[in-house]
């Protein structure tokens, strides 16, 4: 579920937003090929990377003040990550950024669905040991390419678990284009609404966990 929610609000923050709000490393790209290029950045890709780093302290620090960890540490931090989404959801539908994706609210929407993502990348981290990325899908398609080898007959693969390896990042892999595909989507249909989806899945995997 949450490779999903991340590939809706990149493929929503993209469309709406002008920026990777779960991408860093494709808001690095755009930065640097504007620079070469003679362009001006777009300020919310540059404040996208510090923001980013910001989120994530502020997720560890949760961590550490509530003293929980594994299990216990993902309910909390996914309930943060519902509040944010639902803040870009308030601030979409009412002051409709999308219509100046270059403008001050468009920017401060754009970095609370960032930290939104820097929130649940930190809690697979923090929560969830050995989860795959939910937003690095080039390591996760090379994982299951490599997992899948494994798994041939007569295959001597030079790791273990390539079965278990295979299912989880295949299924990261599905959740996420899946994500991008509804979100695009939802873009097109509900415009600044496309962001209740994520919003609804965030409550979700609360309700699960």
């Amino acid at each position: 579920m949450l490779s999903i929610i991340a590939g809706m609000v990149d493929v929503i923050g993209f469309l709406s937003l002008g920026l990777f709000t779960a991408h860093v490393t494709g808001n690095l790209v755009v930065i640097a090929a504007q620079l070469v290029r003679g362009g001006p950045p777009h300020l919310a890709q540059i404040l996208a990377v510090p923001v980013f780093m910001i989120a994530v302290a502020a997720a560890w620090l949760i961590a550490k003040v509530s003293d929980r960890r594994g299990a216990a540490l993902l309910r909390p931090l996914l309930l943060v990550q519902f509040l944010l989404l639902a803040g870009v959801l308030i601030l979409s539908v009412a002051a409709n950024p999308a219509s100046n994706p270059h403008g001050l609210i468009a920017g401060v929407t754009a970095m609370i669905a960032v930290s939104a993502m820097a929130c649940q990348f930190s809690l697979l981290r923090l929560a969830v040991s050995g989860a795959p990325s939910t937003a690095v899908m080039t390591g996760n398609l090379t994982n299951t390419v490599l997992a899948l080898l494994d798994t041939l007959p007569r295959a001597q693969p030079p790791t273990e678990g390539s079965s278990e390896r295979l299912s989880r990042t295949l299924n990261v892999l599905v959740g996420f284009f899946a994500g991008c595909v509804a979100g695009a989507a939802a873009v097109s249909v509900l415009g600044d609404w496309a962001w209740s989806l994520p919003v609804v899945l965030a409550a979700a995997a609360i309700a699960f966990h």
